[in-house]
């Protein structure tokens, strides 16, 4: 039983190195093509976020593995493969309740994370991309890949999801890791500018994190920082890439980092 577990956690972290390398290679690729020199002598700076990345991935592995091996061999889990189990409008339903719970335990530990020693310990690594690019998502210390690795096994023994709609809150956490953080807009301008926006996080709100910091916590959602006075609105691209913006010293950052 220990060897199943072990190789179904081996497995599960190729599984996710290999899609944080295809999603944030492939809007790296993008940012080539449709910003040309953004990524501009950041090259030090994306192999660290590589390998911090792929660090990551072994620890988000390890419990998504033992998941896999109890859902195929015991039947511990919630999640479910007959599609009437469940009335059809539970499955859209079930995605929000995953992207709102994660959303939930993201923003109070990203919270968390920003007070002076947890960041100094741990957040730090994340924010050493400044700016951050594609290849930043899963950039993290091991302590704070150990905070996110556990939310979706976590739910999955909570909330009864369809294994097909489990697909699309995995698919839509890694596009929005990749794509608020990449350095540029890639949704149309409806999705962050408009009424949407209000509501929806992309990259010109979580730009405004990694300018500021004490502020724009949440991950899908407007929702915490809006009600909590963290939300402070959209960043400025242009300008922030224009400027390069020098990492600070490890104190001021950490008094930087404070949040409201």
């Amino acid at each position: 039983m220990l060897l199943a577990i072990l190789l179904s956690a081996l497995a599960m972290t190729l599984i996710v190195g290999l899609r944080y390398l295809a999603a944030s290679g492939g809007f790296a690729l993008a940012t080539r093509i449709k910003h040309p020199g953004l990524y501009t002598g950041l090259d030090a700076q994306m192999r660290r976020e590589i390998g911090w990345s792929l660090a990551s991935a072994a620890i988000y592995g390890i419990p998504a593995g033992v998941v896999a091996w109890g859902w195929q061999n015991r039947g511990w889990t919630q999640i479910y493969t007959d599609a009437a189990a469940w009335p059809l409008w539970y499955l859209p339903l079930s995605v929000l309740l995953y992207l709102f719970a994660h959303d939930t335990w993201f923003y109070w530990t990203h919270r968390w994370m920003h007070r002076p020693r947890p960041f100094r310990i741990a957040h730090a690594v994340h924010h050493a991309s400044r700016p951050p690019t594609a290849w930043a998502a899963m950039s993290f210390h091991p302590i704070e890949a150990l905070t996110g690795a556990v939310v979706i096994p976590a739910l999955v023994f909570l909330i009864p999801i369809h294994v097909g709609a489990l697909g699309v809150v995995l698919a839509v956490m890694t596009v929005m890791g990749v794509t608020n953080h990449m350095g540029w807009e890639v949704f149309p301008r409806f999705m962050h500018a408009g009424p949407l926006g209000a509501w929806l996080i992309t990259a010109s709100h979580h730009q405004r994190h990694h300018q500021l910091y004490g502020c724009n916590f949440g991950l899908y959602f407007r929702f915490w920082d809006r009600l909590c006075g963290t939300d402070k609105g959209l960043g400025d691209f242009t300008r922030e890439h224009r400027r390069r913006v020098p990492a600070a010293a490890g104190g001021d950052v950490a008094r930087s980092a404070v949040e409201p």
